[in-house]
């Protein structure tokens, strides 16, 4: 039917594997010795980490049905070469979301530096900056850039899948986190107590 969007979907399944298995490690170490289980889980790490990436891609750039928010819908961008209509309310949505997920992302990269983020091999409890407002900007950062370009690009199929996305980045988020808690005992379990995973905690 969409082969290339329902390939996408099946590999970012598949990836989630080798995900959880960047995480473990302490058994990576324990079944391969120090050096050799930190390089496994520092390759699954980018293996699985440039792949949930490149396969959302997929999802997005697939063919698929195209819709269009009731506003403004006779005013479009088109881009030129590819002769591809982009609603201006699509635009104007899209925007804003782009800008947050921009900086939300990269505080959060900055923060924990590119080789944890890549290898998922955290060196520390970090609790300031994003890190003090949500404990997984990233994936927050993810979960609406998927929303935003799903918008913008007017792909039905990849919006309609946000909700599935949501449970899967909840999945390696819990993952990560059991992990941390084995690692880091105490301290982030504290940190867990005081800090949100994905929705910023507003005080009135």
């Amino acid at each position: 039917m969409f082969p290339w969007f329902w390939f996408s979907v099946i590999m970012e399944v598949i990836i989630l594997a080798p995900y959880f298995w960047s995480l473990e490690h302490t058994k990576l170490q324990q079944r391969f010795g120090l050096e050799k289980g930190m390089k496994i889980g520092a390759l699954l790490g980018l293996i699985s980490g440039w792949g949930f990436f490149i396969f959302l891609f997929g999802i997005w750039l697939s063919p698929q049905p195209r819709f269009v928010l009731p506003i403004l819908q006779d005013q479009s961008l088109v881009v030129p070469t590819i002769n591809f209509k982009i609603p201006f309310i699509h635009l104007i949505i899209f925007l804003p979301i782009i800008i947050i997920v921009l900086w939300i992302s990269l505080k959060g990269v900055l923060e924990v530096t590119l080789k944890v983020a890549e290898t998922h091999r955290a060196e520390k409890v970090i609790t300031t900056g994003v890190y003090s407002v949500v404990r997984h900007p990233q994936y927050v950062g993810a979960l609406l850039a998927h929303l935003g370009i799903s918008i913008l690009l007017s792909a039905l199929y990849a919006l309609l899948l946000t909700p599935f996305l949501g449970i899967y980045i909840y999945l390696i988020s819990w993952k990560e986190e059991k992990e941390l808690i084995n690692e880091f005992g105490k301290e982030y379990e504290d940190y867990r107590k005081m800090v949100p995973m994905f929705i910023p905690r507003i005080d009135l």
